[in-house]
């Protein structure tokens, strides 16, 4: 399974919403902080970009490097699914401006990792500023997105007999009754599907994948051997 510092540091370098909650800073509207757009330094310090007039900018500038915030990341599944939202990741630290390292009219905020925390579909786990520097992204977030509304859209039937690889747990169920079956998640490790049965009581399955997967190529080839295992 993916590390907890792996799983944030995929949070943090997604696609997923996101919000710079700064302490006094009351006046602000929601959408004024929300980052253009963040990245991750050598160090593992969080870099945030904002238009140069929003009041996180103005906090940070009038700080005098002493302005603690925090980053939260908010992951919701991309498909249509009962309890949607897959996780929450948080990284505090000290906030500082970082001028010239952005465009006209706008500014580079540091966040300097110092705690960071995940809550997720596999737990919920501290991770140390050291781990979450060293930690690696997973290789298919950039795509993990559209590949779980294309497997949503266009393999239903296949998703649908993932079902008879669960052993006991839903052999009499899927006997009766074959519950809808949605993708929910995707990493190198593996498919995470949510079981919705006719009176709306869901359960997650996951299937692993005989290797961590690298790229698309390696992707196809291990979700073409596991839909392969579900067939009749």
């Amino acid at each position: 399974m993916p590390s907890a510092a792996e799983r944030t540091r995929t949070l943090v370098q997604s696609t997923c919403s996101a919000v710079l909650l700064i302490p006094g800073l009351t006046t602000a509207g929601f959408d004024q902080l929300i980052p253009l757009d963040r990245s991750v330094g050598p160090e593992g310090d969080l870099f945030l970009e904002f238009p140069a007039d929003s009041p996180a900018v103005r906090a940070a500038t009038y700080a005098h490097d002493e302005l603690t915030a925090v980053l939260e990341i908010t992951d919701v599944a991309p498909v249509s699914v009962p309890h949607r939202i897959r996780g929450r990741g948080r990284i505090k630290g000290r906030l500082t401006p970082v001028p010239g390292m952005a465009g006209p009219g706008r500014m580079m905020l540091r966040l300097e990792t110092g705690e960071a925390f995940v809550d997720d579909l596999w737990g919920a786990q501290g991770v140390e500023p050291e781990e979450f520097r060293d930690a690696t992204v997973d290789p298919l977030v950039a795509q993990e997105a559209e590949l779980l509304q294309h497997l949503y859209a266009a393999h239903g039937e296949q998703l649908n007999m993932l079902c008879g690889l669960l052993g006991e747990r839903t052999e009499g169920r899927c006997a009766t009754h074959t519950p809808a079956v949605v993708p929910v998640a995707l990493d190198r490790f593996g498919l995470r599907v949510r079981l919705r049965e006719a009176d709306g009581q869901c359960f997650d399955a996951r299937f692993d994948f005989p290797e961590p997967v690298r790229d698309m190529v390696g992707l196809h080839r291990a979700m073409h051997t596991l839909f392969e295992a579900a067939a009749p």
